[in-house]
């Protein structure tokens, strides 16, 4: 049967280089159905669903590192980043849903049929490249909290993740609400168990208000700067981009201009309620951090097993390491599961070329789970650690080359039409973007640079070196 396709009759050819291929997502496209008459939250309800799946990114393994390291070497002062890095995430996502709704596009069929071809497949290399980088880290990320709760080798556990696979292929012929409802349910059990830590940790409220305010400290004070960094370069997801602005065409709303925009309302407090419930999440992660380990002469916690094995002994609550490790376990499968999604989307966006389910969805999890199981087999389970890092530097290298075509092609009033940016959106998401770009150049800098060239070029602008 053949594909729906883009519909182009609402704008000119002439603003895009190529014209529109299939749907973004054709199996799902539309096949949620939007009551026209119906009141303000049965609507909301209607709408409610892509913005969880997205939030998933924003909670996934490679923030509990940077969150757990922030939480236990400077207590609560690191909230306002978190606070900040959920605000920028709150903005890149909204102008997501613009570009789906208005342009019946996502970000990579959008960034197809504008750019020249090298520059497509260049994109989509690196775009790839970025998928699998995140999908390691929650491949890892599952194999730890199997690890930690039932003693599976690390190998074993990355095999075991990888049959997440099935999973989603089965949800999606049932229908794209259930891959929803799967993802909120583990949402809710990792907010749960994350609840539960912070009534046991007994935070200072003081402490954690006060946290929340941004102050001078942070850009004072280099080594609490660079943890910042790395939780701000953690916290915004390329894939998160591409995955949005496709999900959020699965609702079947009127094709009018009244209809994009309401789409553009709900689909918008959709996804900030569930943006501010990662913010619940993240915060919660450092908040347990700093009350159990800042002040009891745990400072160098930084890794998630160590977190696991002090955690309990600490608060004298036997059940707190499992429920920690039951969090993270149910955040690298959520998190796998969104992932596969968004390699989907990326490889029938970019190139116009659409494979079967099954055999997209393998390769994306074979290049996962293979250099996972080759490093953890060759040096040892120690090394899981610097693999989380090597993802999270790879994310880095794409960030910028996701955030700039979303802020071109939504700030163009001939592609979006009345739906462009405004004056001071535009200013808030250069700004977004420009902030974004040069802390993951800073962090690219530091992790490659021989450390004779890093001291010379802080050395230069009168900067200590981080370590």
């Amino acid at each position: 049967m053949a594909q729906p396709e883009i519909a182009t009759t609402a704008r000119p050819r002439a603003i895009w280089r190529r014209t529109g291929g299939q749907v973004s997502l054709p199996e799902v496209h539309r096949t949620i159905l939007v009551p026209d008459t119906a009141s303000f939250w049965r609507k909301l309800m209607a709408f409610s669903g892509p913005g969880f799946l997205v939030a998933v990114g924003y909670m996934d393994p490679g923030n509990w590192a940077t969150d757990l390291a922030g939480g236990a070497r400077f207590g609560y002062a690191l909230l306002s980043v978190i606070m900040i890095s959920n605000l920028m995430a709150i903005l890149l996502q909204h102008l997501c849903i613009k570009l789906g709704v208005a342009t019946g596009r996502d970000l990579a069929q959008a960034c197809r049929d504008h750019y020249p071809r090298p520059v497509v497949w260049f994109l989509w290399i690196i775009c790839e490249i970025a998928i699998a980088a995140c999908d390691l880290a929650e491949v890892v990320g599952s194999a730890i909290g199997l690890q930690l709760l039932f003693g599976i080798p690390l190998v074993w556990g990355c095999i075991i993740t990888a049959s997440d696979v099935l999973l989603v292929l089965y949800l999606q012929t049932k229908g794209f609400r259930y891959i929803e409802a799967i993802v909120i349910t583990l949402i809710t059990i990792i907010g749960g168990c994350l609840a539960a830590e912070i009534i046991f940790s007994r935070p200072s409220l003081t402490g954690i208000l006060a946290g929340f305010v941004p102050g001078p400290r942070i850009v004072a004070n280099q080594e609490m700067l660079y943890v910042s960094i790395g939780i701000l370069g953690a916290t915004v997801m390329p894939h998160n981009l591409y995955l949005h602005s496709s999900i959020v065409q699965t609702r079947k709303f009127e094709q009018t201009t009244s209809g994009r925009r309401e789409a553009i309302k709900f689909a918008t407090i959709d996804s900030t309620l569930a943006l501010m419930f990662a913010l619940f999440i993240n915060a919660a992660i450092l908040i347990v951090s700093a009350a159990v380990f800042h002040w009891s002469g745990h400072q160098e916690v930084a890794e998630i097993q160590d977190a696991y094995q002090l955690l309990s002994p600490l608060l004298g609550v036997g059940v707190a390491s499992i429920l920690f490790a039951v969090a993270l376990l149910a955040s690298g499968q959520n998190s796998t599961l969104t992932g596969t999604l968004a390699g989907q989307i990326v490889m029938e966006g970019f190139l116009n070329f659409r494979i079967t389910p099954w055999l997209r969805r393998l390769i994306t999890r074979l290049i996962a789970v293979v250099p996972a199981v080759l490093v953890i087999s060759s040096f040892g389970e120690g090394k899981t650690t610097e693999l989380l890092i090597a993802s999270q530097v790879c994310l880095s290298m794409q960030l910028g080359f996701a955030v700039w075509p979303l802020m071109r092609f939504t700030n163009e009033r001939v592609k979006m039409g009345e739906f462009a940016n405004q004056l001071w959106i535009k200013i808030l998401g250069w700004t977004t973007t420009g902030t974004i770009i040069v802390l993951n150049v800073k962090l690219l800098l530091d992790t490659f640079l021989p450390e004779s060239v890093l001291k010379a070029l802080y050395g230069f602008h009168g900067l200590p070196v981080p370590k």
